[in-house]
């Protein structure tokens, strides 16, 4: 699919801007994506429901997300991609104020369905507009700048999400993220240039992309690698009071710590993965699951519950770029279409690791929650290893 050129001069320092304002688009979707992941104690005792039950809060958004993204593509026809973003933007502010507002667990969820609705379709979008941005050889830092908002909302969005959670309740983290997506919405506004598009997106293509096996295996290694991850990490705050028996005011600050190796491991592992997008990928699993089996046996205090979360933080913080660098190069030609695939396949495995974790939490423990996630991201490790086997055995 060949896409419509910006007419802005991409070797001058402003064409940077629009780079930065899609970064922090993302970082706004995720960071809203991700507020109940240190708020899960509090909402849940105000909201009159189960821990477990509370995890929804994670589960509907991203479930909804996996399931739009495609379809936003198909849907918007030949709309100027500009448009789509400034109004997604738009609705996650709205989102996020009726979140503060909820009096029950259905309204927050019936407000977190909108946020799956505009984190897909920002995903969706936003992933693949570097090549269309910068010019070939900036293109790796720029799709690290955009994705760098994804490891961004973990260092700065949940842990200070926490902290005003801890100032002036849950509902007013939801009221500054709303406040913080209208600021990023205006920012959208001013630096970004007309997005069109030469070509509508069809059907047809996501079929042909689904019958080429590089594009599967992506897919299958992107479901393993992130619900193993989320059935852990969707539950983080309680495991850091329970399991290392930590003081509530010391979640925060793990949390920055654990979301600022992330931010390291995105810029270590970009480069990485442009050159070695499976040696990558490989490292990112063992580390993942090192990490998941190492907290129940570190993890009993607040120093090895930080020296833990710290390796987990920089193992996970590349799989977002290191991942889509696999469907990059697996679809070059269908650089928006493969993007929607992994978006669609990361945010049902976002909601997939939410509920088998909530399950797990409810009806066995954290503990028993925390073991059984490191076994997904082994099992991707395995599936790369049998991948790469049968490769060479066919010589390619």
């Amino acid at each position: 699919m060949r896409q419509g050129q910006t007419d802005r001069p991409p070797l001058k320092a402003a064409a940077w801007a629009p780079v930065v304002a899609i970064g922090l688009s993302t970082f706004a979707v995720v960071t809203t994506e991700m507020l109940p992941v240190g708020l899960l104690t509090p909402m849940a005792a105000s909201l009159g429901t189960s821990v477990g039950a509370a995890g929804l809060a994670i589960f509907l958004p991203a479930l909804l997300a996996g399931l739009v993204a495609p379809l936003v593509l198909v849907a918007s026809g030949g709309i100027d991609r500009r448009r789509i973003l400034i109004g997604l933007l738009g609705l996650l502010a709205v989102a996020n104020m009726a979140a503060a507002a909820a009096s029950s667990i259905g309204w927050l969820l019936a407000a977190r369905v909108l946020v799956g609705f505009c984190m897909g379709g920002v995903w969706a979008v936003a992933g693949g507009l570097a090549p269309r941005l910068v010019p070939e050889q900036q293109q790796g830092l720029a799709t690290a700048v955009i994705f760098g908002g994804v490891a961004a909302a973990s260092v700065f969005g949940v842990p200070i999400g926490v902290l005003i959670a801890d100032l002036g309740g849950w509902r007013v983290s939801f009221g500054v993220m709303a406040a913080f997506s209208g600021l990023v919405l205006a920012l959208n506004i001013l630096t970004l240039p007309p997005l069109p598009v030469a070509e509508s997106v069809r059907p047809s293509q996501f079929v042909a992309l689904l019958a080429q096996p590089p594009v599967r295996a992506g897919l299958i290694i992107i479901l393993l690698l992130v619900a193993g991850h989320f059935m852990a990490y969707t539950f983080v705050q309680p495991m850091l009071e329970v399991l290392a028996e930590g003081p509530v005011r010391w979640t925060g600050l793990l949390l920055f710590a654990y979301g600022a190796a992330g931010l390291a491991g995105n810029f270590v592992a970009g480069p990485m993965a442009a050159l070695r997008p499976s040696g990558t990928l490989a490292l990112i699993a063992g580390g993942l699951a090192s990490a998941l089996l190492a907290f129940p046996l570190l993890g009993s205090t607040p120093a090895g519950a930080a020296l833990v979360l710290v390796f987990w933080g920089f193992a996970y913080g590349g799989a977002s770029v290191a991942l889509q660098t696999w469907m990059m190069r697996a679809a070059p030609h269908a650089a928006e279409v493969a993007t929607s695939l992994f978006v669609a396949a990361f945010n049902l495995a976002i909601a997939l690791g939410a509920f088998m974790g909530g399950r797990f939490v409810d009806q066995l423990n954290l503990h028993a929650n925390t073991l059984v996630a490191a076994c997904l991201p082994l099992a991707a490790l395995g599936f790369m290893f049998a991948v790469r086997s049968s490769r060479a055995r066919n010589g390619r």
